[in-house]
Parts: C-alpha cells; structure tokens; sequence
C-alpha cells in the first residue's frame, strides 16, 4: 500500500508543479546542430513507454492507469536555452487505457503533459501477440506505436516506433523485455531567417519491466534507454 501511495503522490506532484514561463518558445537561439541534440532527447523522453507486458489482454481485458516517465536529458542547457527552462529530467505524467481485441490484437492510447512548460503529447499503440503465451510458453508480440507533440508553436514533433517483446508471468509477477526502433520527425515553424532546418532520425531502443497485479489493482514498472538517453516509468491502474 506504501508503494502505491507512492506513486499516486509522484504523479500528483509532478501534475502540480508550478505552471512558470517554461515553454519551448526561443528556437531561434539554437544552431542546427543544438536543434537535432534537443530534438534526439525529445525523441527518447517523447516517443511510447508499453508500460504494459506482451501478453494479449483478451476480448474482455482492459488495462487503465495513471503513469509518470521520468527522461534524463542529455542537452539540459540546449532545453533551457530554447526557453524550457531547467530540466536536467524531463516528467511526463500521463493517462493510458489498453484495450483487448480479437485475435490477439491490442489498442492502447495515452494523452500527456510536461509539467510547466507547453508540451503536450498524445500517443497510440497497436500490438499483436505472435505468441500469445500461456502455463509454459511466453508471450511475444510485435508492437507499432506513435506519438505527437502539442502545444509548442513552433515545433511540429512527432514519433512513430517498432518493437518486438516478450512476457512470461509467474503468478502476480509478470517481467518483460524488448527492443525496438524508433524514428523522429522534428520541425521547426515560424523561425525568423536564417531559420533551422527539419531533422529526421531513427533511435535505438530497449526496455525492461514489470508488472504486479493484485486482483484489480495493477502497477508497472519500466525502464528504457532510447538512444542516448534513459528513461524510468512507474504505471498505477487497473487490470483484468
């Protein structure tokens, strides 16, 4: 119970913290080179955190949770200096609901923030169960997700990303793994001349996680190294 109020505590800080003049607003301060360093570090806090094992949920399963990922910026100087103010972290507090389809199939939608600033993010994933496990063999499916930026006047965002993963469950105990690709598309709006030009990159990834059920009751642990950066996600929700 400890560590759920935990997490409930987290998520409410960090959806509370002080609304200050922390926005994206001053790209014309960056080189291009500065722009594609914050645009990759956008890329890893920005792109989808699963937070959720392979295993298909099933026609009637459905997976609700609060959630907050938590990515150490590589360029924290590059974020202020385009007006993001300090954040050495980036907190992205978020609502997620998984959905079970037939055939193995799962859709999954997030809507975030980042606290303080104007980014805002919502996002999808679709993800088939090649296998869909069971009492002696582990799930493994192949995940397609996607992510857009919002709320930042002078960036266009988005991600869209590719990984295989595998679960096994051992009672209430089901740990996960997988690796992935992810590509960035960032561009730049309404810069004065000489301007920056667009950056296109693809991203490296691997995650490991996860998940405690505890009847209804379901929390979700994650981390993931996206390029060059690392992110840790927490999931408190509802399971079955």
């Amino acid at each position: 119970m400890n560590l759920k109020r935990g997490l409930v505590a987290a998520s409410l800080a960090a959806v509370s913290l002080p609304a200050a003049a922390s926005n994206i607003d001053n790209l014309k301060a960056l080189s291009q080179s500065e722009f594609r360093a914050l645009s990759e570090d956008l890329g890893a806090a920005l792109s989808y955190k699963p937070l959720t094992p392979t295993a298909p949920l099933g026609i009637t399963g459905f997976d609700l949770g609060l959630a907050v990922t938590a990515t150490k910026i590589e360029n924290s100087a590059l974020l202020q200096k385009a007006g993001a103010g300090d954040h050495s972290t980036l907190p992205v507090p978020s609502l997620r609901l998984n959905k079970g389809l037939p055939l193995d199939i799962d859709v999954g939608v997030m809507v975030g923030a980042v606290p303080g600033t104007n980014i805002r993010l919502y996002g999808g994933e679709l993800r088939y169960a090649i296998v869909s496990g069971g009492a002696a063999l582990p799930a493994i499916g192949i995940r397609g997700s996607y992510t857009k930026l919002t709320g930042v006047d002078q960036l266009d965002f988005s991600t869209k990303g590719v990984d295989l993963s595998i679960s096994k469950g051992f009672l209430m105990f089901t740990p996960y793994a997988g690796v992935g690709k992810v590509w960035a598309a960032s561009t730049p709006k309404d810069i004065p001349p000489p301007g920056l030009s667009k950056e296109s990159f693809s991203l490296n990834k691997v995650f490991v996680g996860f998940n405690l059920n505890f009847g209804l009751t379901n929390l979700a642990f994650e981390g993931d190294r996206t390029g060059k950066a690392t992110s840790y996600g927490a999931k408190l929700g509802f399971r079955f």
